[in-house]
């Protein structure tokens, strides 16, 4: 005989009204999830009151002191306590939730706060007195008047402590510190015209600077570009490309990074949805796949977008911390992301980021051979000389008596041609080709960028041509689902033009009759999933694209110079304007660079001539 389940018992369960307490820490379960949660809801409020210098101050990792202070437009003394309670907001007046203007919306954050936390608000409307409220543990005290010059000051402690079990599920200080500073640094790159000024006051005295972004000037890719370079470093904002591109009422903006700037993980990944910072697999997945013909599978693109569309486009109230969006069209997001990176990387033709010659240049720092040796220490004029050490006296005054033929003298070098890549001057290890430019040189991989040369020049061909298609003899049958069938049949014309035709074959059958000839025989029934698969995932689907271009990637590499093979001036000067004149170029189907550039100085450098 099987036990009785617990939770059903004889007599009926009671339905009963939650207390506005219990409410409050319910919803702040889904609000305030650590203390970068209760950062970013009142770093947004302060946004939204238009505040133009945010500070934000923490200790123990925000667990037991959250202060940030805004010059924003403050809060009425009569409005603090309706400030506090569940739902109530000035940002929206409930008609629309499609047309959302604002970072914050639902009126939760304060009251989930106050239910979890001891808080405490000062702030002062223009030409009125400052007020203080305070609520503990959801309990919310009487408004007292408070010295206050502007705007508005939110102080939380002990976070939690009003749900005490929430705190095991906390990491170390030091781990929920960075994902304070992770939330400011993402709201910073959103509003590069605000002071941002974040620090650390744990323990005693009077704390440290973590972070102070000054407000930027100018235009706002100037503007933008300043503050990536404040908050990702200044060698992202040397190596990555503007991005500016529209379609159909979506607009893209922002900066992505070359090729040869990848990083090893996706931590220099950066979305904005209307200035939102948003965690989205569909534009994450967008941005992967513009970079797909570039990375390997172990790197990963680094980038700061920002997508603007009317606020009906996309509806930003599917999780209550904001963090997810859905489009009403996925696919033209989509498309725009792709379609726009492609486009500014093809302008870039062939760079490479500056890191691979900042990379180079340490591999070849020469070691310390001994003690230096200062002017001090060396003879003074007039001096004797000390005697040479035996053996080499009879070398002394040889250089001088040395007679070079005139036909040997070796003129300085030609004059070298304002090609960006240089004139060859010659080729080592039958595999690295060295040029000489107006100022400085070039050290070419010559396998890898006519491996590139040779991709491109193939992607060309087919666009042009399009993809060979073969009949299958005898179509191939694949059941699905209602829904994936429809979903595959409206790909149809997609997948056609890379050589995969499907048709309806009745019922929820799909009959497959012709698959990309240069893929050879295939498993049409597991491409058709693997496919679906991507259209769940991303909204889209390359699959048949990609596994496309790898081939010819691999009928590149085969067909390129191979290492080893000696070339002669002209075609290795040829190499080179090709190259000037190829888009990716700087870097080979893997994405490791084709060439390093050494600027003159450089070497200079190494040499110690500077």
């Amino acid at each position: 005989m099987s036990a009785p389940h617990p939770n059903i018992s004889d007599t009926p369960p009671v339905i009963r009204q939650l207390d506005e307490a219990a409410i409050n820490r319910i919803a702040a379960g889904e609000v305030v999830e650590r203390p970068a949660s209760a950062v970013k809801e009142l770093l947004e409020n302060a946004l939204d009151a238009g505040a133009r210098r945010i500070t934000v101050e923490y200790a123990d990792g925000g667990k037991t002191l959250i202060r940030v202070t805004d010059d924003g437009c403050g809060i009425a003394g009569n409005d603090l306590p309706l400030a506090l309670s569940r739902h109530a907001t000035s940002k929206i007046d409930g008609s629309d939730l499609l047309n959302i203007h604002t970072f914050g919306f639902r009126g939760e954050a304060l009251a989930s706060l106050g239910a979890v936390g001891r808080l405490t608000i000062q702030s002062r409307v223009a030409g009125q007195p400052g007020m203080e409220i305070g609520v503990r543990g959801g309990r919310l005290e009487q408004p007292r008047p408070a010295a206050l010059n502007g705007g508005t000051v939110v102080t939380v402690r002990d976070l939690f402590f009003a749900t005490p079990a929430r705190l095991k599920f906390l990491r170390t200080d030091r781990a929920e510190a960075q994902a304070i500073g992770d939330v400011v640094k993402r709201l910073a790159m959103a509003e590069p015209f605000v002071h941002f000024i974040l620090r650390d006051v744990s323990g005693e005295g009077p704390g440290r600077n973590i972070l102070n972004l000054s407000a930027a000037q100018g235009d706002l890719f100037d503007a933008l570009h300043a503050r990536l370079a404040q908050v990702l470093g200044r060698e992202f904002a040397e190596n990555s490309l503007a991005i500016d591109a529209t379609r159909e009422g979506l607009s893209l903006t922002g900066y992505a990074a070359l090729p040869t700037y990848s990083r090893g993980s996706a931590v220099a990944q950066f979305l904005f949805v209307n200035g939102r910072p948003v965690k989205d697999k569909l534009l994450v997945g967008a941005l992967r796949g513009a970079y797909r013909d570039f990375l390997s599978r172990d790197r990963h693109p680094a980038a700061a977008l920002f997508v603007e569309c009317d606020p009906t486009l996309v509806d930003v109230n599917v999780h209550p911390a904001k963090s997810e969006v859905r489009f009403r069209d996925p696919g033209l997001a989509r498309g725009l992301i792709v379609s726009g990176l492609r486009h500014a990387l093809a302008e870039a033709g062939h760079r490479a980021s500056t890191t691979v010659a900042g990379a180079t240049l340490g591999a070849m720092q020469p070691e310390p051979t001994g003690a230096r040796i200062y002017q001090m220490d060396r003879p003074a004029a007039g001096r004797m000389a000390p005697p040479l050490a035996p053996g080499f006296a009879e070398t002394q005054g040889m250089w001088a008596r040395v007679d070079i033929p005139a036909e040997e003298v070796v003129e300085a070098a030609d004059e070298v041609p304002d090609y960006p890549l240089g004139t060859a001057r010659g080729q080592v290890h039958e595999n690295y080709i060295i040029a000489q430019t107006a100022g400085g040189m070039v050290l070419v991989d010559q396998h890898a960028a006519h491996e590139r040369l040779v991709y491109e020049k193939l992607k060309r061909q087919m666009a042009e041509t399009g993809v060979a298609a073969q009949a299958l003899l005898i179509p191939e049958i694949v059941e699905f689902s209602a829904g994936d069938c429809a979903r595959l049949l409206e790909q149809a014309e997609v997948l056609s033009r890379f050589g995969l035709g499907i048709e309806a074959f009745g019922g929820s059958a799909i009959a497959v009759r012709e698959t990309p000839a240069i893929l050879g025989e295939v498993d049409a029934g597991a491409m058709l999933r693997d496919v679906l698969d991507e259209l769940a995932d991303q909204g889209g689907s390359d699959l048949v694209q990609s596994r496309i271009e790898a081939i010819l990637s691999r009928i590149a590499c085969h067909g390129s110079i191979r290492s080893g093979r000696r070339m002669r001036a002209e075609e290795m000067n040829a190499l080179l304007r090709e190259m000037e004149a190829t888009p990716h170029s700087g870097q080979c189907n893997h994405g490791r660079p084709t060439y390093v550039e050494l600027k003159l100085s450089d070497i200079e450098r190494l040499f110690g001539r500077t």
